[in-house]
């Protein structure tokens, strides 16, 4: 089996064995979430369509953040995470920015942001030395103290959270208009 990245812009090196099934379900989870994106206005990716308050665009946006955290993680260990016990009400406020669509963005922008991300990963999937390498992982109160993921458990996170956000952008986007990622 072998594997390259999902841009047509830029092609990763060809992969093979665990390599190239990581990227595989990293593609097929970011297409069923950009997939329910499809069609849209800027408008309609920014709305609310449950109690949630999810928006499509803003999930984009959100699993973008995440798989780039995690992606610098990766390389630069725990200073690559943001160190939430320092945050004030403003750090969090921002964040919740990263769960809509703010005023100026689009949903071209927000995708094209997230293929640069996906990009980025995917040459880091087929590039890292050592899947096996493993960082700390930082002070927070959803990790275990002194607790170390490797690379590998790391890139299984992200697809984990990316496929996780596709499920709810599915039911966002079937409360929208009715149109589905599958069925």
């Amino acid at each position: 089996m072998t594997a390259t990245t999902s841009t047509a812009t830029t092609a990763t090196p060809t992969v093979t064995g665990e390599r190239a099934d990581l990227l595989v379900a990293l593609a097929k989870q970011r297409h069923f979430l950009r997939f329910t994106t499809r069609d849209l206005t800027d408008e309609q990716a920014g709305l609310r369509t449950t109690a949630s308050a999810l928006c499509l665009g803003g999930l984009v946006k959100h699993v973008t953040s995440v798989e780039r955290i995690w992606a610098n993680f990766i390389v630069e260990g725990p200073s690559a995470m943001p160190d939430f016990s320092a945050w004030t009400e403003a750090d969090f406020a921002r964040r919740e920015g990263e769960f809509r669509m703010l005023p100026g963005e689009t949903l071209d922008g927000v995708l094209a942001a997230y293929e640069e991300v996906a990009r980025r990963t995917d040459d880091l999937v087929a590039t890292l030395p050592d899947l096996d390498a493993t960082q700390p992982l930082p002070k927070a109160p959803w990790f275990e103290p002194d607790t170390e993921w490797s690379a590998r458990r790391v890139l299984m996170h992200v697809v984990a959270e990316t496929a996780q956000h596709a499920g709810h952008a599915d039911i966002i986007r079937e409360s929208l208009d009715g149109a589905k990622s599958m069925g």
